[in-house]
């Protein structure tokens, strides 16, 4: 199937497979790289969003969910050992981006902008559920980003339950910065060159 020039081939390889083939080993650290300089560039400006999972979207979208899981958790070490220990404990939610990404790519989720935003809100709600957790019990419920946790403190100052000012906190967040972040992987992969995409779609 192709539609609007993204071409969905998962009849033709099992999206699950992770061979490491050249072009594997070639994205994955690029994949990382991609992850780290955009939340490097998102913690610098303090934006309200954090754009650490655009590397991870682009790797799914290019070879599959195992690939995009990959890149998402070594992100999350490599950061977590060199700007930000905190983003070390959301290790598992990167690895759970990269899958539901690869598994909506492969499912033709990414195919027109309306799609795209249809998935981002799948992102977005997958990634809250499970950073909010971790959210409770590492930081008290709270995210980080300013804004979110006036929203959560207003939550908590009229005696709503932590659990829901936590998850409500997260996933607003998560709305945002899962809906741009795949707005841009979208408008990447259609720049991309047909040989280069099918480069690792023949690797698989």
């Amino acid at each position: 199937m192709k539609e609007n020039g993204i071409e969905n081939k998962g009849n033709r390889f099992s999206m699950w497979k992770l061979h490491l083939s050249v072009a594997t080993v070639t994205l994955i650290p690029a994949a990382v790289g991609i992850n780290y300089v955009a939340k490097a560039f998102a913690e610098g400006l303090k934006l309200p969003l954090w754009l650490g999972s655009l590397g991870t979207y682009l790797a799914s979208m290019l070879a599959g969910p195992t690939a995009g899981a990959i890149s998402g958790f070594i992100n999350n070490i490599i950061y977590g050992l060199t700007l930000s220990p905190v983003s070390t404990v959301y290790s598992i939610t990167s690895i759970a981006i990269g899958i539901v990404v690869g598994v909506l790519f492969n499912r033709g989720w990414f195919t027109n902008a309306k799609r795209v935003f249809v998935s981002a809100i799948l992102i977005a709600l997958t990634s809250a559920i499970i950073s909010t957790p971790l959210n409770v019990i590492f930081w008290g419920g709270q995210t980080g980003i300013p804004w979110g946790d006036a929203l959560f403190a207003g939550m908590i100052g009229n005696h709503i339950n932590i659990w829901i000012a936590s998850f409500t906190d997260e996933f607003v967040l998560d709305i945002l910065d899962k809906v741009v972040v795949a707005y841009i992987a979208f408008f990447i992969y259609r720049q991309l060159p047909q040989r280069m995409i099918n480069y690792f779609k023949d690797n698989q």
